[in-house]
């Protein structure tokens, strides 16, 4: 197959034909989703639910999405022996066509991802302006209530979780950590943005069809009762998953296959390990879930009984979980990563213990795959609960590692606190108390008590958003200089980093006691006094909220105009910085070739003539 073509450099399209592919693309979703839903209507009668015409019209929608983004084009034709007109265009125009590059993928991601994150925040909002009563008065039922919470915690979880870092910069810098041109199936990691967008908008647009009541797990036989909302659920959970697995794929292959000579498994960087982990669970759990969400929807459509009151609800729990515990690791395994790659950076000192830290990576990875169970406590009652809690403890042994090396690699450090320290360090301290307070529900007489109280949603923040969200900003401030050629605003940085964690502490921290008080999740309406309690917390949260914006409007008014920035700003040793920013079209002038330690800070630097070679590219 040959490769797309590439508008010249010089070359500006109009606005319009700048976007044009992404309308075709919309459009061609649009009829694909009217005319599926319609057909299948009519040749149903009523004899079956709206399910039915709603899941085949998502499905050729989805089919009239990716044809219409570059796929039809790109990929049908040339199965008929026709050559492949596509053009992958220049400039802005990339990022809104199919692209092979994978540095445009990344991008696309964390776009999406941030667009999700948007979306979420702004469901959290409006479930928090709720509560700073007892009584409704935001939504009309708590029925509504819980269909933002839904959309707020499926987004999080499904669509800004995995898709900001793994997506995101998984796409933009494993090939660039470990020295490769790009990855092995560009043409498929052309392909695995496309899921992501109609997955999201599913699960946005499903409060408009009574939402999705059983909550972002899914609980049957909960959802044998729900309204058409929970069908957008499972078929968007299955799109996210698809793009998942298609990315996954393409990280392992590059990272097994693609490697710089010179860059040995135990020389790989901390990034590169942690995507490496990361993309086997996905690869095992993903279809795990996928299958629960077919399974599930069967219910809806045949319908089968797999999880209804007459099947077996709880196999539902066990299904979702053996992916959903994994995905807590697949959502903190790079975050860890990220930690590695910006402490000896900014502490410029060498890391402490690498092989501790490939050793917790890897135990991480295997135990995750059984701390399932700990999901299962009061779902069971007949003698597992004690293995149960005690897999669920044992996993912090290897986590521990992250913090031993972390620990070594800050002490006698002179550290430079620039906005991405900064970061690291608040996610270190957000995961560590995470952790301790989970040790609590890892003990199955207190979790009896505390289950489904504000203690676990805060415990799961703290764990999540506390420890993932917060590396996540730290890499969006140490690779910008990177993918967009610019210095952001260091002074801006600095202020929405510390407004973030005060305002973050401020909001969950308050939840523990709430839980603690008799504070149940998933209500909108709860006793008069807790609402005291709860108006704190919901300032805080809108106080949050807000310090996003701040960071959204630095890093865009600094991508527009923010002072060039040199090659490597940070004089980091790891490849992704010993080339142009941002990076030329394959990523370095020549291959590069290994010759020194990326993390003995303060033991030499990298020869002259190296970093020189890899540093010059083309456009």
């Amino acid at each position: 197959m040959t490769a797309p073509a590439r508008s010249p450099a010089g070359e500006k399209p109009s606005a319009l034909g700048t976007v044009a592919p992404m309308l075709r693309a919309a459009l061609w979703g649009v009829a694909g989703l009217a005319g599926g839903a319609a057909v299948t209507a009519l040749f149903s009668g009523a004899r079956v639910t709206a399910a039915l015409p709603l899941t085949v019209g998502y499905l050729v929608g989805l089919v009239g999405w990716l044809l219409g983004g570059g796929a039809w084009e790109h990929w049908v034709r040339p199965w008929f022996g026709v050559p492949s007109t596509w053009d992958e265009g220049s400039g802005t125009a990339r990022y809104w066509r199919y692209n092979t590059d994978h540095k445009v993928i990344g991008i696309q991601y964390l776009v999406t991802s941030g667009a999700a994150l948007f979306l979420a925040g702004l469901a959290a909002m409006a479930m928090r302006l709720e509560l700073m009563t007892p009584q409704l008065d935001v939504f009309a039922t708590n029925q509504q209530y819980n269909a933002f919470m839904g959309v707020h915690g499926s987004l999080m979880i499904f669509a800004v979780a995995v898709v900001a870092i793994v997506g995101g910069f998984g796409n933009y810098f494993v090939p660039l950590v470990v020295g490769a041109d790009d990855m092995p199936f560009p043409f498929v990691n052309g392909i695995s943005w496309w899921f992501v967008v109609p997955g999201v908008l599913a699960i946005a647009a499903s409060p408009l069809l009574g939402g999705i009541q059983a909550g972002w797990t899914g609980y049957a036989p909960l959802t044998s009762q729900a309204p058409d909302g929970q069908v957008l659920y499972y078929v968007g959970v299955f799109t996210l998953g698809v793009s998942s697995l298609l990315t996954a794929v393409n990280v392992i292959g590059t990272i097994i296959y693609m490697r710089a000579p010179g860059m040995t498994l135990m020389r790989m960087p901390m990034f590169a390990w942690g995507m490496l982990v990361t993309s086997v669970l996905n690869l095992l759990w993903v279809p795990v879930v996928g299958t629960a969400m077919t399974m599930g929807l069967l219910d809806r459509l045949v319908p089968t009984p797999f999880f209804n009151a007459s099947g077996l609800p709880v196999v539902w729990q066990d299904l979702f979980w053996l992916f959903g515990h994994p995905e807590v690791y697949i959502i903190m395994l790079p975050a860890w990563a990220i930690w590695l790659e910006v402490l000896p950076v900014f502490a410029r000192k060498s890391l402490f213990g690498y092989r501790w830290a490939v050793v917790g990576f890897v135990g991480v990875t295997l135990l995750s795959m059984y701390v399932w169970n700990h999901h299962m406590f009061t779902a069971t009652g007949d003698g597992r609960a004690i293995p149960f809690m005690s897999s669920t403890e044992i996993i912090s042994i290897p986590t521990g590692f992250f913090y031993l090396v972390v620990v070594g690699t800050l002490w006698g450090a002179r550290m430079r606190l620039r906005t991405p320290m900064i970061l690291v360090l608040f996610s270190v301290f957000n995961f560590l108390f995470g952790g301790i307070t989970g040790v609590f529900l890892s003990d199955v007489p207190a979790d009896y008590a505390l289950q489904d109280t504000f203690f676990v949603v805060s415990h799961f923040h703290y764990t999540i958003v506390g420890g993932m969200i917060f590396a996540w900003l730290a890499a969006l401030h140490y690779w910008f200089p990177k993918y967009t050629g610019r210095m952001y605003n260091e002074r801006w940085g600095q202020v929405s980093a510390w407004l973030q964690v005060i305002a973050f502490n401020g909001l969950f921290f308050p939840m523990y006691i709430a839980g603690m008080m008799g504070m149940n999740r998933r209500v909108a309406d709860y006793l008069p006094y807790l609402g005291g309690i709860n108006v704190a917390i919901s300032v805080a949260a809108f106080v949050f909220g807000a310090s996003f914006l701040i960071t959204l409007a630095n890093l865009w008014v600094s991508w527009l105009r923010g002072p060039r920035a040199a090659a490597n700003p940070w004089e980091a040793k790891t490849l992704e910085w010993q080339t142009s920013s941002p990076p030329p079209l394959h990523n370095f002038a020549s291959p590069p070739v290994l010759t020194w330690d990326m993390y003995a800070y303060g033991e030499g630097t990298p020869p002259a003539s190296a970093l020189a070679a890899l540093a010059q590219g083309d456009d």
